[in-house]
């Protein structure tokens, strides 16, 4: 499923977590927003999510990945995994066209409509159209500096803004220490 008209990016380093998405809203070819924000703050204070996809979808989706956190006593594994299976289940959830990200102070999680929970292996995750490039930078962030989280993801989605055209530069950023 290919998501086009944002960027999401989890970048964890040591103890650290940062999700950074940009403002972008765009319907076919027009910019309609540019300020929108895509990423939250879950289940008190203590888990980041950030959607790619129609945002009536992602609400919907977020609500019932928040009750799945408070079923599942925060644990965002458990909830992930609850949520992907109704969502593939529930005839009308399945409709959804959204992906999310989510983080909490120790997993980065992607989780889709077809079932998947995935977490990366370096701890960096990126979603929606410019979702690769972000990921791209902030790799070779993490790589070669010593930069926190919440700079990284920063620095990344502005690479990612001048190489995607469905991204700007009109960045959110929520962290987790």
């Amino acid at each position: 499923m290919q998501i086009r008209a944002t960027t999401i990016l989890a970048v964890r380093r040591e103890a650290a977590v940062a999700m950074a998405g940009d403002g972008q809203v765009t319907m076919g070819d027009t910019v309609v927003k540019h300020g929108a924000r895509k990423v939250r703050r879950l289940g008190g204070n203590r888990v980041l999510a950030g959607f790619a996809g129609g945002a009536a979808d992602a609400f919907a989706l977020l609500e019932r990945f928040e009750k799945k956190l408070e079923e599942h006593g925060g644990d965002i594994t458990r909830a992930a995994v609850e949520l992907a299976r109704e969502w593939r289940t529930d005839r009308s959830l399945r409709r959804l066209e959204s992906l999310l990200a989510v983080a909490d102070a120790g997993r980065t999680l992607l989780i889709s409509g077809t079932g998947d929970v995935i977490e990366p292996d370096d701890g960096v995750l990126g979603i929606g159209s410019g979702g690769a490039c972000a990921v791209a930078a902030a790799r070779a962030l993490l790589a070669h500096t010593s930069l926190h989280p919440e700079q990284i993801a920063r620095e990344a989605l502005l690479i990612a803004g001048r190489l995607c055209i469905h991204t700007n530069t009109e960045i959110w950023i929520e962290t987790l220490p």
